[in-house]
Parts: structure tokens; C-alpha cells; sequence
């Protein structure tokens, strides 16, 4: 391939990735690869990724949940719990360079897969484990999920009590998403550290421990000093009154943070003396431990005016300001409609969908939209050539249940 073309491919053009995740975490990772140029080869049990069926199309394998995660992949269908299933995956090893999985890692042993099989097939893979848990302490054998993770690095404990109620969870898969991320990071570094040493290894990525420096970060405050000096919880994150403020006609946020933003705004309200007289405004240190008077003080003046008037004045102040998006406003917004963020696209199956765009900007290597969300098993005959499978080869482990190829591609559905 010529330099120009391999640019254009994105900065990972050449990885080569054995995608064995599923659901959120590790798909999440693995799309971050795949959207900056890496050939992400996402191996499916017979069943598919369960978020396949979730939602609107599901019954065709192509729900919203399944289409935001796995763009720019391809799928071949492999059983692996058939030895004609795991023998194909290990020949496909040989020449892939990371091979990711969420699967618990005794049951991949006990499949013929763990790391030591695959790093006998080829010594450059960069084997990555998305757990649950470290595998060095009592929790390594459980199965983790988002919701069970937030609960136990004590952020829906954190959410409650910030919003002065009941422990709830964060209505997005926050876990699955922050440690996918991680993840991704992990195994871009992995693969740096190949092209020094020439040789790959295991890496694991627990979902636990990645998680509690988010929560502990913010919140151990206190306790991190040895005696402590104080509790825990950083007040400004946990005050109930930390929120989208009321205007008089719907809602506006902003951030009214540092020495200059106080007396701006007190100021604006009338209320310049009270840098003087008011012991809460002596400095950002008297400010955090009085923050739940000061952001009701923010509250009460922001609902004497209309969300537009504070969206002109707080600006002209120099307080960060910003509108309270919801969804729907979200896909109308003038920034990201002025950078193409959001992108209608025709998928051959279900029709024309919304994307996003890769967020990052590179001025060489820029990733690039190449293959729409995958069928089940769309690709299986493909990739299998590709690792040098003859056609026999291929029908005959299709033909005893270890590999399955995609059924016929249904009509395009119409769009409503």
C-alpha cells in the first residue's frame, strides 16, 4: 500500500485485532481502535453479542445499542466451544497483533485459549483480559457488570448523597465505558512497547480497580492524609444543590468557581460588600466548606431572570455559562452541527442512521468511516480465506456448527 493510502486508513492502519468482547466494555474499546484505522476482527459465538437484539432492529441483529459500538469491525462467527472452533482461532493468532476479551480468564484456559496458548501460536500478540476484578484477590472468579461496579467503588452511594436521596446509579454505563477507554489506552501502550522490546505480553484491565481512582480521586479527600485531616467526599461534588439552576423560563448551567467569577457575580447582583463582610468569600478554601449556602445564594439569584438574559450576561462577565441540553436539543446543536459532528450515513440493512464522528483531529493520519456495523457472521468467510482457510476448509467447519457464515442479507428496510 502506498504511503498516501496508508495514511488515509488512520494512525492503527496495519493492527490487526481478534475482538472476542462483548456487550459494552470491551466493544467500547475495541471501536476506539477500530475507528482509528485498526482491522478489528470481532469473533462471535453462534448467538451473536447479545446487544445485538436490544432495542429497534433488534430482531435482525442490529439494534442502536449493538450500531454504536461495533462500526469499522468485521464478524466472523466462530464456536469455540468445538475444538474445530478454538483451532481456527489460534491459527487466525498467528498473525493478529492483540487479541482482546472480557471473558473470565479460567474459563478462556479452559477453552485452550488462555494466554499461554496464544502466546505459544505467536509471540507478538498483545493478549488483553477485560475482568471484573484483579485476579490476584478473593473477587478474581466474579462476574462484574456496570451496575454492580458502580455500586461497589461507592459511586451510587456518591450520586445519592449529592442528590439528597436514595443510592441510584448513573443512568449511563459509566463503568463500561470510563474502563473501555482505559482499555484502549492500555493496549495502544502495549503495542508501543512491542515495537521496542519485539516481543507481546498479557496485560489485564479489572473494572474495579480501574473505577475507584475516578470515585477516590474526587472523593477521598480527607482521608488522604495518614492520620486523616477530615472526611471524606469533596463538598462542592457532593452539595445537593450542585445542579442545573432554575431560570425563570427553564434551566441554564454555569460554573461560578474562582475568586474572580465570585466577586463578578456578586457584583452583578448587588451584592459587592460581601467580599468584605462575608467570612464565605475569603477564599476558595472558606468558599468549598460553606458550598451548599453559597450555591443556593447562585440558585435563588438565577431564577429571578430568563435563561436567555443569564446565557448574555454571565458571558460578558466572564462566568462559564452553557444551556441544559437534553437529547433531542443535543442533536441540534450549533457546535457540533458547524463541526459535522453528527452524521446521517446509509446502512445496507437497516437504512440510513446517525453516527458520530471520531472526536479526535489528526493532521496525518486522520481515521476514517471505512465499513458500516457488521451482520452476524457477515465476514466469517472472508477473513477465514484471508488467514489462508481453503474454501473446503471453510465449508466443512461451517458444516459441523464451528463456524457460521451470514445468512442472506435481508431487504433494506424502508425509512419512516
Amino acid at each position: 500500500m502506498n504511503p498516501a493510502s496508508s495514511a488515509m486508513a488512520g494512525p492503527l492502519h496495519g493492527v490487526r485485532v481478534l475482538d472476542l468482547t462483548t456487550v459494552f466494555m470491551g466493544p467500547s474499546a475495541t471501536q476506539h481502535l477500530a475507528d482509528l484505522g485498526a482491522d478489528v476482527i470481532k469473533v462471535e459465538a453462534p448467538g451473536g453479542d447479545s446487544t445485538r437484539s436490544i432495542g429497534p432492529c433488534g430482531d435482525i441483529g442490529l439494534g442502536p445499542l449493538f450500531m454504536g459500538l461495533n462500526r469499522n469491525k468485521r464478524s466472523l462467527v466462530l464456536d469455540l466451544k468445538q475444538p474445530a472452533g478454538v483451532a481456527a482461532l489460534l491459527r487466525l493468532a498467528r498473525d493478529a497483533d492483540v487479541l482482546a476479551t472480557n471473558v473470565r480468564p479460567a474459563a478462556m484456559r479452559r477453552l485452550g485459549l488462555g494466554y499461554e496458548a496464544l502466546a505459544a501460536a505467536n509471540p507478538r500478540l498483545i493478549y488483553a483480559s477485560m475482568v471484573g476484578f484483579s485476579q490476584r484477590g478473593p473477587y478474581a472468579g466474579k462476574a462484574a457488570f456496570d451496575d454492580l461496579i458502580q455500586a461497589a467503588t461507592g459511586l451510587a452511594a456518591a450520586v445519592g448523597q449529592g442528590a439528597g436521596g436514595e443510592p441510584r446509579y448513573l443512568p449511563i454505563t459509566i463503568a463500561d465505558r470510563s474502563v473501555g477507554l482505559y482499555a484502549f489506552g492500555v493496549i495502544s501502550a502495549a503495542l508501543y512497547a512491542r515495537e521496542r522490546t519485539g516481543v507481546g505480553q498479557s496485560v489485564e484491565i479489572p473494572m474495579f480497580e480501574t473505577m475507584i481512582p475516578y470515585v477516590l480521586g474526587d472523593h477521598l479527600y480527607g482521608h488522604t492524609f495518614d492520620p486523616p485531616q477530615g472526611g471524606f467526599g469533596y463538598p462542592r461534588l457532593l452539595s445537593p444543590q450542585r445542579r442545573p439552576y432554575r431560570t425563570r423560563d427553564g434551566y441554564v448551567c454555569c460554573l461560578i468557581y474562582t475568586d474572580r467569577h465570585w466577586e463578578i457575580f456578586l457584583n452583578a447582583i448587588g451584592k459587592g460588600e460581601w467580599l468584605k463582610t462575608d467570612p464565605r468569600f475569603v477564599d476558595i478554601r472558606t468558599r468549598t466548606q460553606a458550598i451548599d449556602s453559597l450555591y443556593q445564594l447562585v440558585a435563588d439569584e438565577l431564577a429571578q431572570r430568563s435563561t436567555a438574559e443569564w446565557r448574555a450576561l454571565l458571558p460578558e462577565a466572564e462566568i462559564p455559562v452553557f444551556p441544559m441540553h437534553t437529547f433531542d436539543s443535543l442533536l441540534r446543536d450549533e457546535h457540533l452541527q458547524a463541526t459535522g459532528f453528527f452524521e446521517h450515513t446509509e446502512h445496507p440493512v437497516v437504512g440510513k442512521i446517525l453516527e458520530t464522528a471520531v472526536p479526535s483531529e489528526w493532521s496525518g493520519t486522520p481515521p476514517t468511516r471505512r465499513t458500516p456495523v457488521p451482520r452476524l457472521g457477515e465476514h466469517t468467510a472472508e477473513v477465514l480465506r484471508e488467514a489462508g482457510f481453503a474454501d473446503a476448509e471453510i465449508q466443512a467447519l461451517i458444516d459441523q456448527g464451528a463456524a457460521r457464515a451470514a445468512i442472506p442479507q435481508p431487504p433494506k428496510r424502508a425509512t419512516p
